[in-house]
């Protein structure tokens, strides 16, 4: 699912947890041995109240057990880990879906994103990781840009990596989804495997899986990875035989790189294109249909009423049309490539993929005016 504001999560759904609900797998976020960077200070977590610890319940230690035998670890452990866990009831209510009638507004969700802190912020995490970053262009293919626009979106550069312990956090959606949820059943195992997931790293780590904070999803570290994502993706690129996405830049860059690179990301290919419309020949709904599935030809694309210039008439792959709602406003529209879809398998929505996009080209910009203005 990507950490996002509490507020936001609330207000549009566009979240980790949005992205852990649609089991897009940060499961839904991945040189020689170098010095690891400092991470600017956190916040002190909030004091979240929290219920009786799991050992008291019979299905979670029943899990633990599974858990055990299933990977081979130490069941008295195990145990201890899952016991230790404790029932937070704000998550449960975080992971209920927003009402259905609640508008959209890409202008108001660019805004929270799209700002002078994470652009200044992103200069300086571009600058200290150039070298790191431009290896990661070189080997997978992804450029710096979209890596920079994730970690920029995800944790403002690991400012604000979430306040919630991430082994409560899972506990809490394996043991205690809320059942009025429409997919609660399948939510519930998938929070089940992600918990197996996260035990099963820190025992192989010898690294304590009651530290680590996150989002209320379970997402952690500066890119805010599922641990199936970092089971899958993640990468140790800072050569310290470990994979550490809190702490490590190397290692937050390898692995978002590692990420797209594993969900089909195409080098040279952009990820967008400027698009309008002949009202005569104009099927909005049937451009829409796919969602941001890349489903048209340019051809089809422009029988239906879409219309393309320059660099996307030679465009060889498959477009989206990807609506943008403005609140009551006109929408926005771009036609969507197979690399836009790329970065919604980090979190399933477009208006997260345009705010990815958008930041790190930003960024990018800020950092060639400063680069003229001090050649």
């Amino acid at each position: 699912m990507p950490f996002l504001p509490v507020l936001i999560a609330l207000m549009l759904a566009w979240s980790p947890a949005a992205r852990a609900q649609e089991g897009a797998s940060l499961s839904e976020t991945q040189p020689p041995t170098q010095a690891k960077p400092r991470v600017s200070p956190r916040a002190k977590p909030a004091v979240q109240r929290t219920g009786p610890p799991y050992a008291e319940r019979d299905d979670a230690m029943e899990f633990a057990d599974e858990i055990a035998a299933k990977r081979d670890l130490d069941p008295a452990w195990v145990r201890r880990m899952v016991g230790q866990a404790r029932n937070l009831a704000i998550v449960s209510k975080l992971m209920q879906p927003p009402p259905a009638s609640q508008p959209k507004n890409w202008r108001v969700y660019r805004s929270r994103f799209i700002d002078a802190t994470r652009i200044n912020a992103g200069v300086r995490f571009w600058n200290e990781n150039r070298k790191t970053l431009e290896r990661a262009e070189q080997e997978f293919g992804v450029p710096a840009d979209i890596i920079v626009g994730i970690v920029g979106v995800e944790t403002i550069y690991g400012q604000q990596m979430g306040d919630f312990r991430v082994i409560d956090a899972l506990a809490t959606l394996a043991f205690d989804f809320p059942a009025s949820h429409p997919r609660a059943a399948e939510r519930s195992q998938y929070f089940r495997n992600e918990l197996e997931q996260f035990l099963a790293f820190h025992k192989a780590e010898r690294t304590n899986p009651l530290q680590p904070r996150g989002s209320y999803a379970g997402a952690w570290g500066m890119p805010q990875f599922m641990p199936s994502s970092l089971a899958r993706w993640g990468v140790d690129y800072d050569g310290d035989k470990r994979v550490d996405l809190a702490n490590s830049t190397d290692d937050v860059i390898g692995s978002v790189a590692s990420y797209f690179k594993g969900y089909g990301w195409t080098p040279g290919m952009p990820t967008h294109y400027p698009v309008g419309f002949d009202a005569a020949r104009l099927d909005l709904e049937g451009l829409l249909a796919p969602d941001i599935l890349p489903t048209f030809t340019v051809a089809r694309l422009q029988e239906k009423g879409a219309v393309l210039e320059g660099e996307a008439l030679e465009h060889k792959g498959p477009l989206a049309l990807v609506e943008l709602q403005n609140g009551g406003e006109t929408p926005s529209y771009v036609a969507g490539t197979e690399n836009f879809y790329v970065i919604t398998r980090y979190n399933w929505s477009s208006y997260y993929a345009m705010a990815v996009i958008e930041l790190g080209r930003e960024v990018k910009e800020a950092l060639s005016r400063t680069t003229a203005r001090n050649p």
